[in-house]
């Protein structure tokens, strides 16, 4: 064994490369509200391997552009849908040997949530074709490449489970939006209704919208539009929200 006189001496004699170092990526659920269904992003892969397969959005850690995990997750994110300030999340770590057939890999799943008109889709040289697919839709997909389904699953069960508790679902609208349009989309998220006097009631009671001063009109009556303060984009309630029982 080899003494070393400091952590300085030490370090410069280190090699990383003296240990085996698995393949290590970030892979995202991106989920939006389109055409009132829960919808999340896929790509189809251009290059080997499971080349021509539909995958989720993601990529390796560029060791020179990225400080952090989520600096990855947010620059892949960025390539794919144009959006910089997204709602995001780390959800979990999957790693297996026989999970890429490249080698032993790691890969990082974050949960993305991002209003569908701030999107601008755009594919690169690792994938063929990048389109919305409503999640209730993925199971008439074939298989996902690698393990993404699972992934999926993953991502898609933490975000069932915070709606029920969280305010996340503002992440998914435009920056003004009417109680109408909030209490729908955590109805499509929740796949239920909800009671529209209690929901309004513990919402506006949270202190986490704000009046924006205009109306938003149509075949309807005028109705205010708000939109989410700070705070309001991940907060907590007391109480779970259910549907009717």
């Amino acid at each position: 064994m080899t003494h070393y006189k400091s952590e300085q001496e030490f370090l410069s004699s280190y090699s990383i490369h003296d240990f085996d170092v698995p393949l290590v990526s970030v892979d995202m659920s991106i989920f939006s509200i389109i055409d009132d269904e829960l919808q999340v992003l896929l790509v189809k892969r251009a290059d080997y391997p499971e080349k021509g397969k539909w995958a989720l959005p993601g990529g390796f850690i560029d060791l020179k552009q990225d400080s952090t995990l989520d600096d990855t997750a947010q620059r892949k994110l960025r390539d794919k849908t144009g959006v910089d300030t997204p709602y995001l999340e780390q959800v979990g770590t999957v790693g297996a040997m026989n999970r890429d057939p490249r080698g032993w890999s790691v890969t990082v799943a974050y949960m993305a949530l991002i209003a569908a008109d701030s999107v601008v889709l755009s594919k690169d040289s690792s994938s063929e074709d990048v389109k919305w697919v409503p999640v209730f839709q993925l199971a008439k997909l074939d298989k996902l490449a690698f393990d993404h389904n699972q992934i999926f699953e993953m991502c898609h069960e933490r975000l069932k489970s915070k709606v029920q508790y969280t305010s996340l679902p503002v992440n998914l609208l435009s920056e003004e939006f009417t109680l109408t349009e909030l209490q729908s989309t955590f109805e499509i998220i929740l796949d239920t209704s909800v009671e529209k006097k209690s929901f309004r009631r513990r919402v506006l009671d949270a202190d986490i919208l704000e009046e924006t001063g205009n109306m938003k009109t149509g075949s309807n009556r005028p109705a205010k539009l708000y939109r989410a303060k700070e705070q309001g984009k991940d907060h907590l309630f007391p109480r779970s929200i259910e549907g009717p029982r």
